[in-house]
C-alpha cells in the first residue's frame, strides 16, 4: 500500500524540505486551504476533501468530497478517517502545524490516534519531523540538531535514551514536567528512544 500524504492550509515555508519528503507513487489528500500549496509541491491530488470556506474549491477533474461547515470533524481529521477506510498505513502531513494553535494541538493529536491504530504517521513542518513513540521504539539520526520528547498523552514511564547528549534512563516525563527538550544526538551515533509504558511525541528539529 502506497502513502497517504495529506495537506492542510497551515503555510508552508520551506518548500523544498516539504517536496524532498514526498515520493511520486504517494497518494496525496489535499483539505480545503491546503490547495493553496498545490503548485509549490508539484504533487497532483488523488483526492480533495473541505467544506470550501477558506479556499474555492477548484472544480479540478480530481474525486472531491463537499463537506458541510457545521460538523465535528476538521476537514483533516475527515481526510485521515477517509484514508484509513481506504487502507492506507503510513501517513505523512504537511501544512497542518503553524498558525492558529487550535488547529495544530488538534493535528497532533492525530497522530495519537494513528498510532493507536497501529499506523505509521508523522508530521513535516518547517523544522523538522514530528512522530508517536512507544514500546516500538525510534531511531534519531546524528544529521539531527536537536530533538525533543513531550508527553502529550498521560504519564510516560520506564523511558529509555541513549547515543544522547543527555541520556534517560528508567525516566518518567508528565504532562507537568516537560523536561525533554533539546536533546542532543551525540556526533558519529544514532539516538534510540523507547517508552515501556505510555507514548511521547519525539520533535525533530533540522532547521531553525
Amino acid at each position: 500500500m502506497k502513502r497517504c500524504v495529506i495537506v492542510g492550509g497551515a503555510d508552508i515555508r520551506n518548500y523544498d524540505a516539504a517536496k524532498a519528503a514526498l515520493k511520486p507513487e504517494d497518494y496525496v489528500i489535499y483539505c480545503d486551504s491546503g490547495l493553496k500549496h498545490l503548485t509549490n509541491l508539484g504533487a497532483e491530488p488523488g483526492l480533495i476533501v473541505g467544506d470550501f470556506d477558506s479556499h474555492e474549491n477548484p472544480g479540478l477533474s480530481v474525486e472531491t468530497v463537499v463537506l458541510p461547515c457545521i460538523k465535528d470533524d476538521t476537514d483533516t481529521v475527515y481526510a485521515v478517517k477517509e484514508a484509513v477506510r481506504r487502507g492506507y498505513s503510513e501517513f505523512l502531513f504537511l501544512g497542518v502545524v503553524g498558525g492558529r494553535l487550535d488547529h495544530t494541538l488538534g493535528n497532533v493529536s492525530v497522530l495519537l490516534k494513528l498510532h493507536t491504530l497501529g499506523k505509521k504517521a508523522a508530521i513535516l513542518d518547517d523544522y523538522g519531523l514530528m512522530r508517536i513513540v512507544g514500546k516500538e521504539g525510534a531511531e534519531i539520526p546524528d544529521s539531527c540538531r536537536f530533538f525533543s520528547l513531550l508527553n502529550i498523552d498521560g504519564t510516560a514511564n520506564h523511558i529509555y535514551v541513549t547515543g544522547a547528549k543527555y541520556p534517560v534512563t528508567d525516566g518518567e516525563i508528565t504532562c507537568e514536567y516537560q523536561y525533554g527538550i533539546s536533546n542532543e544526538v551525540l556526533p558519529g551515533q544514532t539516538a534510540r528512544v523507547t517508552v515501556g509504558e505510555g507514548r511521547l511525541l519525539l520533535i525533530e528539529i533540522n532547521q531553525e
